[in-house]
């Protein structure tokens, strides 16, 4: 690579001439040397630095295609390696002898495989968990070509050299990597939804029983009370209706219903006592 393009670009990084880069200096390997000579505050190195970064693009973006198709938008991998490349270009040092394509390409695929394992679970588990859900799936897919067969939670900690219990709980761990949207569809019907599926405490279950259990309780109250009751709970009067009906005012309603509550608690059990609201 000593070749007179490159002398040019030294000699400017040098000092030696005042003009910037020209176009002849294009050879990509060529600007990361010349980058790596410039001192820091140099004013040349901005404008060489981003013809550096815009040469190993297509680097960048052939990388990138290795992850295409895992479930993340390219555009928001090839960004990652981007900033994966910018980070090898600022960082290359040709004085510890490795060339620099040996460098960026570790570097960039780290900043990727970064981006799997921070940035794409639905939720935030712990880190142990999710480099162990990464081991379990490379053990599956290694175990698959040698056993012939789905490997059982057993092979997999046999062949990691974990017990079952960490397996079975990287598996667990696993299954927040992605969430699924209660909008999306389920079973054959149009229209039906993953929400629609999803059951959630019925307390039509407590009301049944406070309704059987009602009537043996009502006998501790008086006909008053009673009657209270009935036009509060089986008739769906307002306290004021009450007061109506029964000829006193509404305070002394609430006074009565309260009463009674507490008479019928005393002679339910603690699932239906506490179905019984005022």
């Amino acid at each position: 690579m000593a070749t007179s393009e490159t002398a040019a670009i030294r000699s400017r990084a040098q000092g030696a001439v005042q003009h910037r880069p020209t176009e002849a200096d294009n050879h990509a390997t060529d600007l990361v040397l010349a980058l790596a000579e410039l001192p820091v505050d140099h004013p040349d190195r901005p404008a060489l630095r981003g013809r550096a970064i815009e040469a190993w693009l297509p680097m960048a973006q052939r990388l990138t295609r290795r992850y295409a198709g895992r479930g993340e938008p390219f555009d928001d991998l090839l960004q990652t390696a981007t900033v994966g490349l910018i980070k090898a270009i600022d960082g290359f040092d040709p004085d510890h002898g490795s060339d620099f394509v040996s460098y960026a390409i570790p570097t960039i695929l780290g900043e990727v495989k970064r981006h799997f394992r921070d940035r794409t679970w639905s939720m935030r588990i712990p880190r142990r968990l999710q480099e162990m859900r990464l081991a379990i799936n490379r053990a599956q897919a290694e175990l698959t070509q040698t056993v012939s067969r789905s490997p059982t939670v057993a092979d997999i900690a046999a062949h990691l050299g974990v017990c079952e219990e960490a397996v079975l709980e990287g598996l667990e761990g696993g299954r927040a990597y992605r969430a699924v949207s209660l909008s999306a569809p389920v079973g054959e019907t149009p229209g039906s939804e993953l929400s629609e599926m999803i059951g959630s405490e019925d307390h039509g279950y407590e009301l049944a029983e406070l309704r059987i259990a009602m009537p043996a309780a009502m006998a501790c109250l008086t006909e008053r009370e009673q009657r209270i009751i009935a036009l509060r709970f089986y008739g769906n009067q307002t306290q004021g209706g009450i007061a109506a009906q029964i000829g006193v005012s509404q305070m002394h309603v609430s006074r009565l219903l309260a009463g009674a509550l507490a008479k019928l608690r005393k002679h339910l059990d603690p699932d239906c006592a506490a179905a019984l609201r005022s």
